[in-house]
């Protein structure tokens, strides 16, 4: 648990960057800081490892004031990743995912059979172990800058803006794999970014701050989205925060009709506008209109009960039938969730 008591930080020209901030980031969670320029979240996360020091207050590491222990021995014991990775240049990958062990003194085999891991837990293949920084592409150097912060298994990970530097691609990918790593390594993360889409995807709380560092508003993604504390956040949130609150409604309870698939080489007629043609295995193929014959149109799927309805209602609107192909665990067809049946579930999600 880390957790802010009052915390101010004050320059020395009167400037106020953190002002009497309090906040909890629980143990094993995702705690995401975000806000606009000049809202402190950097500042904030950054006294957390005593890269800066707060003004007044204290800052409580599972109970324990920072300011009470020795920085660099502070440091050792918390992950932090920035953006563009900040490695070393003249380091080769495996030396700088070990940087850390080395500082605590681990043995040479010891810290690099540590770095070997960790370049395939997030992903890296191990051949990259032995190129520089300057070989490896953005994305993948942002992996190695996660691998060194896990490297000597610390409880807490400190994460400012790591993934804003990439492409959006690519940011995905990261995003998905630190998602990944969380649900296997229960970290205590805290993670600053100004993309309030990145914050709800991937903050277990947001804590949304005002400029002057003020705490505008602390909640899990869901209640933010839903009840913002006031006009602030609304704004902040955009207005398009109710297409973004469907990520939160799964597609489990979503009505799908199995009766408007047909085999491959079907040449019957039917009523119905809309057929979705799938191979012998149930894989889908695409969409045709009820008189057989002509170009297969483009189709959108989403997993029934594992996506949200965000991600089905953004099915629906990549095909021109205006349906969502839904797919079972094994990636073939499960049926057909149809405009009335999405309708239905976003009426429902708009009474919830």
């Amino acid at each position: 648990m880390i957790t802010f008591e009052s915390v101010t930080k004050r320059y020395a020209d009167g400037t106020v960057a953190v002002d009497h901030l309090d906040l909890e980031a629980p143990t094993g969670e995702i705690t995401v800081l975000v806000g606009p320029s000049g809202c402190g979240k950097t500042t904030s996360l950054r006294m957390i490892n005593r890269m800066i020091d707060a003004s007044e207050g204290r800052i409580l590491l599972d109970g324990v004031p920072v300011q009470g222990i020795d920085p660099p021995t502070l440091r050792r014991g918390i992950g932090y990743v920035i953006q563009q990775a900040g490695l070393f240049p003249h380091r080769k990958i495996v030396d700088n995912v070990a940087t850390v062990p080395y500082l605590l003194g681990w043995d040479r085999k010891k810290a690099r059979s540590r770095a070997m891991e960790l370049l395939e837990r997030v992903g890296l293949d191990p051949a990259l172990s032995q190129r520089y920084p300057f070989q490896l592409s953005g994305g993948q150097q942002q992996r190695v800058g996660v691998a060194r912060a896990l490297a000597a298994d610390p409880p807490v990970l400190l994460m400012d803006e790591p993934f804003s530097a990439v492409d959006p691609i690519v940011r995905t990918s990261l995003q998905d794999e630190l998602l990944r790593l969380q649900s296997e390594l229960n970290k205590t993360i805290v993670f600053v970014t100004h993309d309030i889409d990145e914050a709800i995807k991937l903050g277990d709380r947001v804590a949304v701050l005002r400029v002057g560092g003020k705490l505008a508003q602390l909640a899990d993604p869901k209640t933010l989205l839903a009840a913002p504390a006031d006009d602030f956040v609304q704004e902040f949130l955009g207005h398009d925060r109710g297409i973004r609150r469907l990520q939160f409604v799964s597609t489990e309870g979503l009505r799908l009709r199995t009766d408007l698939t047909v085999p491959e080489d079907s040449t019957a007629a039917s009523p119905e506008p809309w057929l979705l043609v799938v191979t012998g295995d149930g894989s889908p193929v695409g969409w045709r209109t009820g008189e057989p014959g002509g170009e297969l149109e483009p189709f959108g799927t989403f997993r029934h009960g594992h996506d949200s309805m965000r991600t089905a209602l953004d099915a629906a609107l990549l095909s021109p039938s205006g349906y969502a192909v839904a797919l079972d665990a094994d990636g073939k067809v499960a049926g057909v969730a149809t405009r009335q049946a999405l309708d239905e579930a976003l009426a429902e999600a708009a009474d919830g």
